[in-house]
């Protein structure tokens, strides 16, 4: 699964594929709340969907089918079936799933439409992106710099402003020689008891930062 933000003449923007893929680890993670974050269409900016909707509605289908499964998970079995309808509305008629295996989760969200409260969603299915199952272990930077303040806006440790400028940062780092935020950012995806002191230290960087680079604006 080749990461199209891994060459290094990318924008800073992430792509829709990498939301695609930061949303499929947190998917599979068990972190919906967090991956319907990160595959809501509605705030991305309109550069990541191409010109023919298919990006678009492949968002709006995977985000509704986190969402149901989240409200599942939370026993709100009308919420559900509501989100899973619009779920599989959305994605009934995607003709290029960027990769995705789009058999699983259609019959997923069928599932919980029809019968949200028989669906466990411990049983989800695992979202697949051209044969490989994404997790936390193998997301690039790009994709960890929009799953870690989807988690944090999901109720974990940190400030999702600052874990979000962090991943600014970490971008800014490529090509540098400097890792010191890409390294934390991947320390506070792949070790969750650790979380509130990388939360901690990051922040804690991106104040540094910001006052070093306030400091040398300030001199012109």
């Amino acid at each position: 699964m080749t990461d199209p933000d891994d060459g290094p003449d990318r924008d800073a923007r992430p792509s829709a594929s990498v939301a695609i893929t930061a949303g499929a680890a947190l998917f599979n993670e068990g972190r919906f709340r967090a991956a319907r974050d990160v595959w809501d269409a509605e705030g991305r900016p309109s550069a990541d969907v191409d010109r023919d909707g298919t990006p678009e509605r492949l968002l709006r289908g995977l985000a509704a089918t986190a969402a149901a499964t989240h409200r599942a998970s939370d026993g709100d079995g009308p919420g559900a079936a509501e989100r899973a309808d619009d779920a599989v509305a959305a994605l009934e008629d995607v003709s290029d799933p960027r990769g995705v295996a789009l058999g699983p989760v259609r019959g997923w969200a069928e599932r919980l439409a029809s019968a949200p409260g028989d669906a466990d969603a411990a049983a989800a299915p695992r979202v697949r992106i051209d044969d490989e199952t994404p997790d936390f272990d193998v997301l690039s930077l790009a994709a960890t710099g929009l799953a870690v303040p989807a988690l944090a806006r999901a109720g974990e440790p940190g400030d999702p402003a600052a874990l979000a400028r962090a991943a600014d940062f970490a971008r800014e780092e490529r090509g540098t020689g400097r890792t010191e935020f890409a390294e934390l950012l991947f320390a506070y995806l792949r070790t969750p008891d650790a979380r509130p002191q990388v939360a901690a230290r990051l922040g804690d960087h991106v104040e540094r930062e910001a006052r070093k680079r306030r400091d040398v604006d300030g001199l012109f």
